[in-house]
């Protein structure tokens, strides 16, 4: 039996489909992550083969002022789980990284993040690793699903109500299917070793900007929303983001004998599912 954390979000709600039974799901409502005791409370004398921390604060702005509430969730929660859990699969992102990068980012390559979700996220890793006996960190990066708020519901959205859309071209990355994630996790768990600790990196294939991305939505949605190109500076958000964030995912692909599918092929499913 597995523990899936962040039951309710896009990840948790991929997972779900995928484990069922074979898995417990809690959210928020069922336990507060951020609360030693409860979680303590919670894992005694529970022998989950894996906890999949799936819950994170992702309000990315708004963490740049409540850097206590993201800090609660992104560093201190994943600690509590594996001290008291002892076996994790930890869920990070690509904003450890500044975006400097002229190539895909390694797991060995020096973290910076640039804003308070990306130090957090950085902190929770670290914690994980320090206090998991077998701690698997996949970071990942620009995800999406039918459920939740993401980048693809809010340009369908926009883009049925608008005749253009301002968007910028100069972050570059890979949008993620959740689902293909959840795939990726569920072939891995069996794989893993005792003991083992390790970080790996997991998108979809290919690279795109944002704008690419958007364009993509509203030509596959067939909306005729029109997509401008615009610099981030022209669109300032308070929180710093890479510049070029795409993660090389050679080790993942290697360790668990995982093919992952081209970003456009995982937005095609995601797109059939509304």
């Amino acid at each position: 039996m597995f523990l899936v954390t962040g039951a309710n979000g896009q990840l948790g709600t991929a997972l779900q489909t995928m484990l069922q039974d074979k898995a417990e799901y809690v959210d928020r409502a069922d336990l507060d992550l951020t609360d030693e005791a409860a979680v303590k409370t919670f894992l005694q004398n529970k022998d989950y083969e894996y906890i999949i921390n799936c819950a994170a604060y992702t309000a990315v702005d708004k963490a740049e002022a409540d850097e206590d509430n993201a800090r609660k969730v992104n560093a201190f929660a994943p600690l509590y789980l594996a001290k008291y859990g002892k076996k994790i699969v930890h869920i990070s992102t690509d904003y450890v990284f500044d975006g400097n990068n002229c190539k895909p980012y390694n797991e060995e390559d020096e973290t910076h993040p640039l804003s308070v979700y990306g130090k957090t996220k950085r902190e929770g890793e670290l914690n994980v690793l320090a206090n998991a006996d077998t701690a698997i960190i996949i970071r990942t990066a620009w995800l999406y699903s039918p459920h939740g708020g993401n980048f693809v519901k809010t340009m369908r959205k926009l883009g049925a109500e608008r005749e253009s859309l301002n968007v910028v071209f100069d972050q570059v990355g890979t949008p993620t299917n959740a689902y293909d994630l959840a795939k990726a996790i569920v072939k891995a768990l069996p794989q893993i070793k005792s003991g083992e600790k390790e970080i790996y990196h997991f998108t979809d294939e290919g690279v795109c900007s944002w704008y690419d991305f958007a364009r993509e939505i509203m030509e596959q949605s067939k909306l005729n929303c029109k997509v401008h190109p615009i610099e981030s500076k022209d669109y300032p958000t308070p929180a710093h983001r890479p510049h070029f964030s795409v993660l090389n995912k050679a080790k993942i692909k290697t360790r668990f004998k995982i093919e992952i599918p081209h970003w456009k092929e995982g937005l095609v499913k995601c797109l059939q599912q509304f």
